[in-house]
């Protein structure tokens, strides 16, 4: 795949499919901003892992279902981000 075709299907899915399925990037962006602002506060001084990072994702997501409840697509994620998590977060205890 060529860049410009990279580009093209990029500025596609930011300007068409996302715009539509979860609005405003800026509103979202600002709301992403602040649920991670209290996920590093609840945090505390421990430094991030990557167990943190399941978290933040989650946060994405729970945003986007804030905004269309109805797109199936994130609640999959949130759903494999926290399985995700989890696994990391007791480092790969029993399936």
């Amino acid at each position: 795949m060529i860049r410009s075709k990279i580009l093209d299907d990029a500025g596609f899915c930011i300007i068409h499919d996302r715009a539509e399925a979860y609005g405003s990037a800026r509103v979202s962006f600002d709301a992403i901003a602040q649920v991670w602002a209290a996920l590093d506060q609840a945090r505390g001084d421990r430094p991030r892992g990557a167990e943190d990072v399941a978290a933040f994702m989650i946060a994405v997501k729970l945003v986007r279902a804030s905004t269309n409840p109805s797109h199936v697509d994130s609640w999959v994620d949130i759903a494999g981000f926290a399985a995700l998590g989890g696994e990391i977060a007791t480092e790969g205890g029993v399936a």
